[in-house]
């Protein structure tokens, strides 16, 4: 579980909302707009400008700002969790110019680089009110990964192969333009690249024998990822008559170069490297169309439909050897493989119609159907290592889903509002599945695997809430909602033993696989004077699983039951003066009865956390004002059972405090300066992943 990442809103904020853009509360320099066109940050800017009695007439601001980070500790667990760079970072962090171009024209450029940090964008937008926009950016992001293994602390093993501070640059360029001519159809059209290169961490960590102990899973891995993906789009919309309607077209063509890498049995003096090496590349192209038509004045008619159609191939290999990215060698005796090589093909078609009826201004209805068919067929061939077997499979998976819903809002009793939903799903569907293995390549027809399912499925979620609003200053709501969900599976042909002797029974055995979930949450806002404002919310959700194999009694494979209750209050005791407190606190256990006969080997399951957080903000003068926030994070549900089994669960505690400081230099020049600390206990590490860390970080805007 993460926290609120304080530290990351400081560098990727403007200075004239760095302090308040951390906050909801409510006092005079820190209310957000909920009208005109501006977005956000831009209403903060000028409900916190007039408040200190500066001009709003500024339409253009250049903003640069430098920082650092000094940390003790894991730098690669600060990096991951804060998504800053430990070192020094700065640039220009935010930039806007706009300029009237002709009578309805008007250009926009916005644009930051953050170096470093590796945070670069820019976007430039011109649009004519009587005819159309276009406009095209790029930006680029990173984040950051700690690329450390597992700790066992029977032993203290922890092992260091590599520089763990791991990263992915995100990024995307783009354009995009349209047509709006009045009464004339709307077409617009957009193309995007985005690309994902870098590398982060993986939870499939490498084998490791650990004495008396045997295997344990704790040498690191780490995946290289090499992605791109172009987007078309284009889309036409119209009306005839009081029929608005819309047809359009998306293509994307998707290539990625990834692999996993990890190094079993450290420990021993002879190494061996992994490399699994994971290409492919997909087409997807979709077709859509929609409707909305009102029928009468109380009625309105929607219809849309979704045509899709994926085609997919892929290649790697699973390799051993004496580095990464090895060429094959028998003398590895790891099974593996090689040369593997397939491809996928998906249809889906989808309908959806929906209804919305006001019979009564107090009531409203809403029935809706939708209807999908996806069929998927796949084919796969690779040769096993060692050994040099040749497999190859293939499957045919086709099903189809009808959705109902029905909606229902009523408000006809003074100060309340009523609602309900119900959701249901019928579907069926069958699988096909085929294996063969032989000294001959490619695809015979002596299968030694053959499997053929019918599969049904039956889904219903109902759902019933109300708000009620007793007073001004007091509201109040409940939801409750009951879901059920039933899958059952007939293997019509199966050619595996059922004695329990092949694992290609998993999953296969089951004949019904049922979920039942109960979820209420409660809510209530108070607001007893101007001044203090109290949000409470409790949430309670049980879950129940259901199994039962081929041949045996079902059983309540899992339990799952989370509470979550959470607190905030605001309080503005002077206009120059606001504090608020948020607490969450979170109860989550998942219950199996691998307990019952597996004892510490697998313990149920156990994700309790809290968050708590304190910020306090006070205007010294009508040009200066300071703001202080606090952090806590804790997670106690490590359990050591390293004598039985590699232990897991969330183990760790986290403090963060900020302090800034705004001043208006002059009314269109603002500074600003924050201070940060941040300390981090790591118990599942065995202290390795611990840090603690300063951040200084200042910033000047000009608005012109």
């Amino acid at each position: 579980m993460k926290i609120a990442n304080p530290v990351g809103d400081i560098l990727r904020r403007s200075f004239a909302i760095a302090g308040l853009g951390l906050l909801t509360a409510e006092a005079p320099f820190a209310a957000e707009s909920e009208s005109g066109t501006g977005s956000g940050e831009e209403a903060k800017i000028k409900e916190f400008s007039n408040w200190m009695g500066g001009s709003t007439d500024y339409s253009n601001w250049f903003e640069i700002g430098v920082g650092g980070a000094v940390v003790d500790g894991d730098k690669s667990q600060f990096q991951k969790r804060q998504g800053i760079p430990s070192g020094a970072s700065g640039g220009v962090a935010n930039f806007h110019w706009e300029k009237f171009v002709g009578d309805n024209g008007l250009l926009k450029i916005d644009g930051r680089g953050i170096f470093d940090n590796r945070d670069y964008s820019i976007k430039l937008d011109l649009t004519d009110t009587e005819k159309g926009f276009i406009r095209a950016g790029f930006r680029r992001s990173r984040s950051w990964y700690d690329g450390s293994g597992g700790f066992f602390p029977q032993t203290g093993a922890w092992f260091s192969l590599y520089d763990d501070g791991l990263s992915i640059d995100r990024g995307e360029a783009w354009i995009e333009g349209g047509l709006t001519l009045p009464e004339r159809p709307i077409l617009t059209f957009k193309y995007s690249h985005q690309f994902r290169d870098g590398t982060k961490d993986s939870t499939i960590w490498g084998d490791s024998l650990q004495g008396g102990f045997g295997m344990r899973g704790i040498s690191p891995s780490f995946r290289n990822i090499d992605e791109t993906r172009d987007i078309f789009q284009a889309d036409l919309k119209h009306a005839f008559g009081t029929t608005d309607w819309g047809v359009g077209m998306r293509y994307e063509s998707y290539n990625q170069d990834n692999s996993l890498n990890m190094r079993p049995r450290p420990e021993e003096s002879i190494e061996r490297f992994l490399t699994q090496n994971e290409d492919g590349d997909s087409d997807l192209f979709n077709v859509h169309a929609f409707t909305q038509t009102p029928i009468t004045e109380k009625m309105l008619f929607t219809s849309g439909y979704s045509f899709t159609t994926l085609d997919t191939d892929f290649s790697g290999s699973r390799i051993f050897g004496a580095d990464y990215d090895a060429f094959y060698d028998p003398s590895f005796r790891d099974r593996g493989f090689r040369e593997l090589e397939g491809g996928s093909k998906m249809n889906q078609y989808v309908l959806n119609l929906n209804l919305m009826a006001t019979p009564w201004e107090s009531l409203s209805l809403v029935p809706s159907l939708r209807v999908e068919r996806q069929n998927l067929d796949s084919v796969s061939h690779f040769e096993n290592t060692p050994g040099g077997i040749l497999t190859d499979a293939l499957s045919d998976r086709d099903f189809v889903d009808v959705s109902q819903r029905l909606e229902a809002r009523y408000t006809g009793i003074t100060n309340w509002v009523f609602y309900a939903r119900g959701d249901w799903l019928e579907g069926e569907g069958t699988l096909y599945e085929r294996r063969g293995s032989s000294p001959v390549p490619r695809f015979v027809d002596n299968f030694d695997f053959q499997r053929d399912t019918d599969d049904s499925r039956f889904t219903q979620k109902y759902t019933g809430g109300a708000n009620w609003y007793p007073l001004r200053g007091l509201n109040l709501g409940a939801q409750y909602y009951h879901k059920i969900r039933k899958n059952d599976y007939e293997h019509e042909l199966d050619t595996n033993p059922n004695d329990g002797s092949s694992f290609l029974r998993f999953p296969a055995f089951f004949t019904d696989h049922d979920f039942e979930t109960d979820d209420i949450n409660l809510r209530v806002t108070w607001r007893p004077f101007n001044t203090l404002t109290l949000i409470s919310r409790y949430d309670f959700q049980w879950s129940t699983v259901d199994t039962r194999g081929d041949g045996l009694a079902g059983i309540q494979s899992s339990d799952l039951t989370t509470h979550i209750l959470s607190e905030s209050i605001t309080w503005s005791p002077l206009s120059r003066l606001y504090f608020q407190g948020t607490l969450n606190y979170v109860l989550d256990e998942t219950d199996t009865p691998a307990d019952d006969f597996a004892g510490q080997l697998i313990p149920d399951s156990q994700n309790d956390y809290w968050t708590a957080s304190l910020a306090a903000g006070y205007a010294l003068d009508n040009k200066t004002d300071i703001e202080v926030q606090y952090v806590y994070y804790r997670a106690d549900n490590y359990v050591d059972n390293s004598a039985f089994s590699q232990p897991y669960g969330a183990g760790a505690e986290e403090h963060a405090i900020t302090v800034g400081l705004n001043r208006r230099i002059r009314e269109n020049i603002r500074w600003s300066c924050k201070y940060g600390y941040f300390d981090y206990i790591d118990e599942t590490s065995g202290g390795n992943n611990d840090f603690s860390a300063h951040l200084v970080y200042s910033s000047v805007q000009w608005r012109f």
